[in-house]
């Protein structure tokens, strides 16, 4: 490709981006952009991220204070935690324990320490791409049923600790013909994302549509604008996810 045609697809991809309106792409996928929140944030509470690479986003693993910007990463737990704190000042606690390759089964391996003893009010979680990512690339044999009764199991743990918690379960979400996903993901993956909101509905936990949220996107722009390899999200993406996640917040 010369010169002259990657700037002009650089400056055409650009206007179309400044064109667009995050919070209204959410609205239009999510629906109901005028609903009354489903999460309401009160002083004091201890916001905790938990879920795989998304929610992860490079966080510096030794930085364990909250509300620490190297410790929550790059990502939308970072983006959102800094809309709370805006409206809510340091009298609301955010941490981010999101880690990298994560299914399920791992979280409740380190879930003591990673959330029960840090006693959240509010508890967003992210899982179950790699669930079924890795059956494809990594010799895992969990299955959905797998996935199903561990994020069950897990959840129960969770209240049988924390009874009064309030829940949000964000869907697991692939973007198609970015590098990493193809049409081979699909229809198996939508399965689990299925999955994720039944548990949610289960549970009755605030439930984010982030599925939905990337296919409204990518109607505006390209599916490559927001992720990096069809999982992982660019800042856009992240800012989009972010935007989602605070449209359940009071």
């Amino acid at each position: 490709m010369n010169k002259s045609r990657r700037t002009f697809i650089g400056r055409s991809l650009a206007g179309a981006a400044a064109a667009i309106s995050i919070p209204d792409l959410v609205s239009a996928a999510i629906g109901k952009p005028h609903r009354a929140p489903a999460v309401k944030i009160a002083p004091d509470d201890v916001v905790l991220f938990q879920g795989d690479s998304i929610t992860d986003a490079g966080r510096n693993r030794d930085e364990q204070a909250p509300n620490n910007s190297r410790a929550l990463g790059t990502g939308y737990a970072f983006l959102s935690a800094a809309r709370l704190l805006r409206e809510h000042t340091d009298s609301v606690k955010v941490f981010n324990r999101g880690i990298s390759g994560n299914k399920v089964h791992q979280l409740a391996e380190r879930w003591e320490s990673d959330c029960i003893q840090l006693k959240p009010d509010v508890l967003s979680m992210l899982i179950g791409v790699n669930d079924y990512w890795h059956t494809l690339t990594g010799g895992y044999t969990g299955t959905l049923a797998v996935y199903r009764d561990d994020y069950r199991k897990l959840i129960d743990r969770t209240l049988t600790a924390l009874p009064d918690v309030k829940l949000i379960i964000g869907e697991p979400f692939a973007v198609n013909h970015v590098k990493a996903v193809t049409d081979d993901w699909f229809p198996a993956f939508d399965a689990y994302r299925q999955t994720a909101q039944e548990i949610a509905n289960e549970y009755q936990a605030a439930f984010i549509p982030y599925q939905r949220v990337f296919d409204e996107a990518a109607r505006s722009v390209s599916p490559g604008y927001w992720t990096t390899d069809g999982v992982h999200t660019t800042l856009a993406g992240a800012q989009l996810m972010a935007e989602a996640w605070l449209n359940v917040i009071g």
